[in-house]
């Protein structure tokens, strides 16, 4: 893959964690969540029982925060062997509702990084509710930087692979940039294009689970990097030596195996 800037590539990035802040009110309601249930079970138990049950409801709910404040009313009635009362349930509902709310916060550097990418065709690819996403889209004040903007169900290789070819992109002219392993570097790796890993402080317990740990991929420590990298790859896909180093090295700095 080149990266001149005579040859413009399409970038495309993930929302959640990688634009806006997201998962860091995600976690502060499940503390808040795993204490309402205390009478129940420890926080260990509320954790594991609500995970198990978000995964289990995926292919029914999909992403998002409704299903989120779902599986945590359905997790809430089996912890509690039905004894949940109203009270707790609209509690829990207001979680929610809060996670809806929540104005967004863009992740420092954004509008400075797309403005440096504005000769590249930008996109966003991100998973969960259409309706909550394109909101959020909407509000951020970055749409008009985009030229295409996909909420899609999940993000694997073939979802991967049918944007490419709906949106007749050459998948060594794309780079996707996100903060998930999983979602957003892996599958990208899969088709022969290029992945950027921008880690997130906090990090969603499923995003987590993948088998990738010894691919290396292109990290970096915020988006403020991104337009000195895709400078510096030359015709090989190189990374250039001011930001390549040895698989591990400076931890979330360079090269280093997912």
């Amino acid at each position: 893959m080149t990266g001149n800037d005579h040859q413009p590539l399409t970038v495309a990035f993930d929302a959640d964690d990688t634009l806006w802040h997201n998962e860091d009110l995600f976690q502060d309601v499940q503390r808040e969540y795993e204490e309402l249930l205390s009478p129940w079970a420890d926080v260990e138990t509320v954790a594991d029982r609500l995970h198990e049950i978000q995964m289990t409801n995926l292919p029914r709910f999909g992403y998002g925060v409704k299903s989120f404040t779902l599986s945590m009313i359905e997790a809430a009635v089996r912890i509690s062997g039905g004894e949940v009362d109203a009270d707790r349930i609209t509690a829990i509902i207001g979680y929610g509702k809060r996670l809806l709310d929540r104005p967004v916060e863009l992740i420092d550097g954004v509008e400075e990084v797309l403005d440096a990418l504005g000769h590249h065709r930008l996109m966003v690819i991100t998973k969960g509710d259409v309706h909550d996403q394109l909101a959020k889209v909407a509000a951020s004040g970055l749409a008009e930087r985009f030229w295409r903007v996909e909420v899609v169900a999940d993000k694997d290789a073939t979802v991967y692979s049918e944007l490419l070819e709906r949106h007749g992109i050459d998948p060594s002219r794309f780079v996707m940039v996100g903060n998930s392993l999983r979602s957003d570097v892996l599958p990208v790796l899969e088709l022969g294009a290029t992945a950027v890993h921008v880690p997130y402080h906090v990090t969603w317990r499923h995003e987590e689970d993948h088998d990738g740990e010894d691919v290396e991929v292109p990290t970096l420590d915020g988006l403020r990097a991104l337009p000195e990298l895709l400078r510096a790859w030359d015709g090989d896909g190189e990374l250039g030596p001011s930001l390549s180093g040895p698989a591990g090295m400076g931890g979330r700095y360079g090269m280093h195996p997912a």
